[in-house]
């Protein structure tokens, strides 16, 4: 082997320059010093939208089955994406304006189920997702101005402020994916029962060690259950919160509107249905996984997951 080849080989890795995005979306998520701000905002958010109201589970999601704040980002991004090619073609200056328009009109709605959801995350959720916002909502200030611009007859200064909303857009946009992706915001995190158990019934524990009206956590194999023993039989869910996971064992058993029984998580204030684990309040919007029950001969809960 040469000198110049054996001088190849010896080099290490190349050294990094400067942080990668995922570095610094890590870091804000040890940021204490927005632990402030956050509780002033989330404060009012919560004043705003009272839980259990039904402006605030439909911000959430709760009528659709899923959060409805990640779709509704694909209007202003989509637009504004659009504007900024637009930009680059001539003869396309009314149309890029109103896509700029109607990209703001689209932020609104974004904006407020945005932060339904925020003020219902973990702490180290909720410091990414101010950035986030404050990102998302630079972008949306800019492109304010650009439109402003624009109607004025400024062009080359709306194309300039849209492409600097473009870019904080951009940012805000990283983080939000971090928020979904990294750490989870918004995904279910109710164990995947079809995965995890077999078919048919299974023994869980004997029904004389059942309380009366206190929910209770079992396990079936690798799964926490909440199970809860009721004047109209024995109710089983999976015992992590579609939410975020919290214990539902520890939750408040309440009844709602229509006299069914249901369990309040402990955490954030999630409601479900104890029968079939459906939705009653957000900030969940996934069903809650269920089990049939029966009480075998010799006195033994049996479970099934609930086709």
């Amino acid at each position: 082997m040469n000198r110049r080849a054996s001088s190849i080989f010896r080099r290490g890795p190349r050294p990094q320059v400067g942080p990668r995005p995922a570095d610094v979306a890590e870091n804000l998520e040890q940021a204490g010093f927005l632990d402030r701000a956050i509780r002033v905002v989330s404060a009012g958010v919560k004043r705003a939208l009272p839980a259990g109201s039904p402006v605030k589970d439909a911000l959430h999601g709760v009528p659709i089955g899923h959060p409805a704040h990640p779709p509704l980002t694909d209007l202003p991004m989509g637009c504004w994406v659009s504007s900024a090619v637009l930009d680059l073609v001539p003869g396309t200056r009314r149309a890029s304006s109103a896509l700029v328009a109607v990209g703001l009109a689209g932020a609104v709605p974004t904006a407020l189920t945005g932060f339904a959801d925020w003020s219902a995350l973990h702490r180290e959720q909720q410091r990414v997702g101010l950035v986030h916002a404050l990102g998302t909502a630079a972008a949306s200030t800019l492109y304010g101005a650009s439109l402003v611009a624009r109607l004025r007859g400024r062009d080359a200064a709306g194309r300039t402020l849209g492409l600097a909303g473009l870019g904080a857009l951009f940012a805000g946009g990283y983080l939000g994916g971090h928020l979904a992706f990294r750490q989870a915001a918004g995904a279910s995190h109710a164990d995947q029962v079809s995965h995890l158990v077999p078919l048919g019934w299974h023994d869980l524990c004997p029904a004389a060690d059942l309380p009366d009206g206190w929910p209770v956590r079992r396990t079936l194999g690798y799964i926490s259950l909440f199970v809860l023993r009721g004047e109209d039989g024995i109710h089983v869910l999976t015992d992590r919160c579609s939410h975020l996971a919290g214990p539902l064992h520890q939750g408040r058993i309440t009844v709602d509107e229509d006299g069914d029984t249901c369990v309040v998580c402990p955490w954030h204030g999630s409601t479900f249905r104890v029968t079939d684990g459906s939705v009653v309040h957000g900030p969940a919007t996934g069903r809650q996984p269920a089990f049939e029950t029966r009480v075998s001969e010799d006195g033994m809960v049996q479970v099934r997951p609930l086709s």
